[in-house]
């Protein structure tokens, strides 16, 4: 295989086999996608994936199927990108098409029922799995903490939109990151 074939086959196969995860949404996809992109293909440093994170975030769709798609757009272009979103996809796919299915036959069996019982609670831990490496990769200072700590209350305690939380966060951090190069502060 060519050199660029190659890795539109590795970046293919990496994400077919992250996108069994989908349990819990993409959310539960962010540890694998690190593991894989950071630690074991070394494609990326977990600053840019936390980078990725953030964007995939802040714009329509699925965290996962869009996380897939820039990490893959910034290993190898455009076809990185197809080529990862359709990794992520085809897995994702047909476990929806079979789990509909069966979901059908045996929604009734008690069986089903007690996995979907042990399911939902792991699903939960892979979630704030996944939170956690996020606050590691985007809390580096006083005031990316803080700022996280006003976000959360302000979620907990508002009927403020997330979405509106991201667009206050970014305008709030143009505006701190400017307050910090004024006062003379090293900005990360």
């Amino acid at each position: 295989m060519h050199g660029k074939t190659k890795l539109l086959w590795e970046i293919f196969i990496t994400f077919l086999k992250i996108g069994p995860v989908t349990f819990g949404g993409g959310y539960a996809m962010i540890p694998l996608i690190e593991r894989e992109v950071v630690t074991t293909k070394k494609w990326l440093k977990t600053e840019d994936v936390a980078d990725v994170f953030a964007i995939s975030e802040s714009v329509p769709g699925a965290i996962g199927i869009n996380s897939a798609t820039f990490i893959g757009y910034r290993i190898a272009g455009v076809w990185g990108a197809v080529t990862a979103m359709i990794g992520i996809l085809i897995p994702t796919f047909l476990i929806v098409i079979g789990l509909s299915i069966s979901y059908l036959y045996f929604n009734d069996n008690p069986k089903v029922e007690a996995a979907f019982k042990g399911i939902r609670p792991a699903i939960v831990a892979l979630i704030t799995f996944a939170g956690y490496k996020i606050g590691q990769m985007a809390i580096l200072d006083k005031t990316t903490f803080i700022t996280a700590a006003v976000t959360i209350v302000i979620l907990l305690s508002s009927p403020l939109h997330p979405a509106f939380m991201i667009i206050i966060g970014g305008f709030f951090g143009v505006i701190l990151v400017k307050m910090k190069e004024n006062l003379g502060y090293n900005v990360l």
